[in-house]
C-alpha cells in the first residue's frame, strides 16, 4: 500500500504536468531524500520537485549521486533514487549503477531525455541511455507520454525491490514531463507477466538437505550477502546454534552473522583467514546460503571443495549450478528456507570437527588481542583495528576498493548487519565517499566511518562539498601509501616488483578538507591515530584523517588469481624475528 504522507496533498484525478507526476509518485512510494544533478532534459521536473516533501540532495557529480543512493539503500533497506540529466548525465550514473547491479542492490534511477520528436536525431545531449544500461539494470524503461509515469514509476519500485533486488531506469522524455494529464494512482498488487519473483522450495529438496546435515561430520555454512538482504541473521544463529555447524561469511556477507559469535570462523576466499579456506577444502558438506560461489572465493573451480556435498539456498534461480555444481539446489529466500529446516535438523555435537578447526587455526588468530605491538611505523592494520576498538565495533563502515577494503574486512569485527556497505561485485574505487553520504541520509544517528585509499578517495573527493553544503558528519579515514595498493601488491607478487603507474602523488588532503571548511587531521604515529579518532567522533561536522601508513605493506594470506583456495601466499616473518604477531595471519611458513 502507499505509505502514507500527511504532507502530500491527494491530488489524484486532477490535470496534472509529467514533472508533478513524477514527484507524486515518488513520495507515494516512500521517498523522503533522493540524490542528483540537474541538466537541461529534467529541468522541468526539477522545477516541480519544490512542491514535494522530499529532500534533494546535490552531488557534484552524476556518479555520486547514483553512489549515494546505492548506500542509502545498503544503510536502510529501502530503494535508493538518483536523478540526472541526458546524455553525459545519465551516462555518468552507469558505473554506479553497474555497482548496484552486481551486489544487488534496489535503486530507481530517473533520467531525462530529449523530446520524443528528437530522439534519434543525434540532438544535443541525446545518449540512448536506455541501451547503453540494459546490461547493468535488472529493468529499465524509455517514457514519452505523461499519463506513463506514474504506472511506471510504480512497476520501477516494484521490481527493483521484489526477488532478488537491482537498478532499475526510468528514462523520462522532456515532453513527457511538461505536458499534463489526469493523474491516477492504483494500490492494486502489481502483476507483470512472467516476473514472478516469488519462489518456495519443494518438499523434496528441503529433505534432500536435511538427510546431508544429519549425515555430514565436517560441514561448513556460508553466510553470504543475502542474509542481510532477507534479514535472516537470527534465523542464522537460531540453526547454527542447534546443529553446531560453523559459518564463514563472504565479504558482503559480513555481519550477517555476529563476527563475534563463537561459531564464526571469519571471511573466506582470496584475502580471506587462512584456517577458513583450509576448512573449506577439508568440509563434507557446504551450505551455502545467499552467496554466488564467485570467483574471489572459490579460486580454481577444479579443485575447490571436492570432498563436500553443497546444499545452495539462493533467491535467484540463476546463480545456482552456475559457477558451481550443487547437490541440492534450494530456490527460495534465505530466512524462510533455514526456518522450514530447522525443525528437521539435530542437536548435534559436532566437536571433533571444531577442535580440528582450532587446531589449524592455532594462534594466527591475532586480531582478537585488544592492543597491535607498535613496531616504530604505523600500519593500515593499526589504524582498522583502533578505529574498531574505539567505536566499540558499532559504527557504520562504508569502504573503497582496494587493500583497506581487505584490511577492514579482516581488522574490523561486523557483528551487526548493515554496518559494513562496501562494493564487492564490480569492486568500484571511488564508492566509499558517496556511498558514505547516502548512508548517513539513510542513518543519521550512526556515527558514519568512510575508509578509502589515497586513490579511490581521489576519484570522487569532490562530495566533501556535498558534505559541506548538507552539513552532514562523516568520519573519512584515508589509508594513505602514496600507492594504488592492491595493484602495487600484485606488481610485488606477479610482475616483479616493477610498479608501473602506481606510484601516487596525493595533494595535502587535510588543506583539502580545510578548503571546504571542514576538519582534517593529519596522523603518523600509532599513538596519535586514538586521539583523532576521539577528535572526529567529537566534532560536530564532517572530518578527513590522512592516516601517513607504512607505503609497501602488504594484505595476507591472499590466494593467487586461479589458485587453488589452500595455496595461499603466507606473510613473510620480520627480519631478526620468529614470532611477529602483527605480520602473521595464516600458519607458520
Amino acid at each position: 500500500m502507499t505509505p502514507a504522507n500527511p504532507k502530500l496533498k491527494n491530488r489524484i484525478g486532477e490535470s496534472l504536468s509529467g514533472a508533478q507526476i513524477i514527484w507524486e509518485a515518488l513520495v507515494r512510494e516512500g521517498v523522503e531524500v533522493c540524490f542528483g544533478y540537474p541538466g537541461g532534459a529534467i529541468m522541468p521536473a526539477y522545477d516541480a520537485m519544490i512542491q514535494y516533501p522530499v529532500h534533494h540532495v546535490l552531488t557534484r557529480h552524476e556518479q555520486g549521486a547514483s553512489h549515494m543512493a546505492d548506500g542509502y539503500a545498503r544503510a536502510s533497506g529501502q530503494v535508493g533514487v538518483c536523478i540526472a540529466t541526458s546524455g553525459p548525465g545519465a551516462t555518468n550514473l552507469i558505473t554506479g549503477i553497474a555497482t548496484a547491479m552486481l551486489d544487488s542492490i534496489p535503486m530507481v534511477c530517473i533520467t531525462g531525455q530529449v523530446p520524443s520528436a528528437l530522439i534519434g536525431s543525434d540532438a544535443f545531449q541525446e545518449t540512448d541511455i536506455t541501451g547503453c544500461t540494459i546490461p547493468v539494470t535488472k529493468h529499465n524503461y524509455l517514457v514519452t507520454k505523461p499519463e506513463q509515469i506514474a504506472p511506471t514509476i510504480r512497476e520501477a519500485f516494484y521490481v527493483a525491490r521484489s526477488g532478488r533486488p537491482g537498478p532499475v531506469l526510468v528514462d523520462i522524455t522532456k515532453d513527457a514531463q511538461q505536458q499534463s494529464c489526469v493523474f491516477e494512482w492504483s494500490d492494486d498488487e502489481i502483476v507483470l507477466p512472467g516476473y514472478r519473483p516469488d519462489y518456495a522450495p519443494l518438499p523434496e529438496q528441503l529433505e534432500e538437505a536435511v538427510a546431508l546435515i544429519k549425515a555430514a561430520k565436517r560441514p561448513i555454512l556460508f553466510a553470504g550477502h543475502g542474509i542481510i538482504k532477507s534479514q535472516a541473521t537470527d534465523a542464522v544463529i537460531e540453526f547454527v546454534e542447534k546443529t553446531n555447524i560453523p559459518v564463514a561469511c563472504t565479504l558482503l556477507g559480513l555481519g550477517g552473522f555476529p563476527a563475534t559469535h563463537p561459531r564464526n570462523l571469519g571471511m573466506m576466499g582470496m584475502h580471506g583467514e587462512t584456517w577458513v579456506n583450509k576448512a573449506i577444502q577439508d568440509a563434507d558438506l557446504i551450505i551455502a546460503a545467499g552467496m554466488r560461489f564467485d570467483d574471489r572465493v572459490t579460486g580454481n573451480l577444479k579443485t575447490y571443495a571436492q570432498n563436500a556435498k553443497k546444499i545452495h539456498i539462493e533467491l535467484d534461480p540463476a546463480e545456482i549450478n552456475k559457477n558451481v555444481w550443487v547437490d541440492v539446489p534450494i530456490v527460495g529466500d534465505v530466512g524462510e528456507v533455514l526456518a522450514d529446516l530447522l525443525p528437521h535438523v539435530e542437536q548435534c555435537d559436532r566437536s571433533e570437527w571444531l577442535d580440528y578447526i582450532d587446531e589449524i587455526k592455532g594462534d594466527s588468530a591475532v586480531r582478537d588481542i585488544k592492543n597491535l605491538p607498535d613496531l616504530g611505523k604505523l600500519y593500515a592494520a593499526h589504524v582498522i583495528h583502533d578505529i574498531y576498538r574505539f567505536t566499540e565495533g558499532k559504527a557504520l563502515v562504508v569502504t573503497d576498493v582496494g587493500q583497506h577494503q581487505m584490511w577492514e574486512a579482516q581488522y574490523y569485527k561486523h557483528d551487526y548487519p548493515r554496518k559494513l556497505l562496501t562494493s564487492g561485485g564490480l569492486g568500484t574505487m571511488g564508492f566509499a565517499l558517496p556511498a558514505g553520504i547516502g548512508a548517513k541520509f539513510a542513518q543519521p544517528g550512526d556515527s558514519v566511518w568512510v575508509i578509502c585509499g589515497d586513490g579511490g578517495f581521489q576519484m570522487t573527493q569532490a562530495e566533501l562539498s556535498t558534505c559541506a553544503q548538507e552539513g552532514i558528519k562523516v568520519n573519512v579515514a584515508i589509508i594513505n601509501n602514496g600507492f594504488l595498493g592492491m595493484v602495487r601488491q600484485w606488481q610485488e607478487f606477479f610482475f616483479g616488483g616493477r610498479y608501473v603507474a602506481t606510484p601516487l602523488l596525493s595533494p595535502d588532503f587535510v588543506k583539502i578538507a580545510e578548503a571546504h571548511s571542514l576538519t582534517g587531521i593529519r596522523v603518523e604515529q600509532r599513538s596519535e591515530v586514538e586521539e583523532a579518532v576521539r577528535v572526529a567522533e567529537a566534532t560536530e561536522g564532517t572530518v578527513v584523517i590522512d592516516f601517513r601508513v607504512e607505503q609497501e605493506d602488504a594484505v595476507y594470506p591472499m590466494v593467487p588469481a586461479g589458485a587453488n583456495l589452500h595455496d595461499m601466499i603466507q606473510r613473510p616473518a620480520a627480519p631478526n624475528q620468529d614470532h611477529n604477531p602483527i605480520f602473521e595471519t595464516g600458519e607458520d611458513e
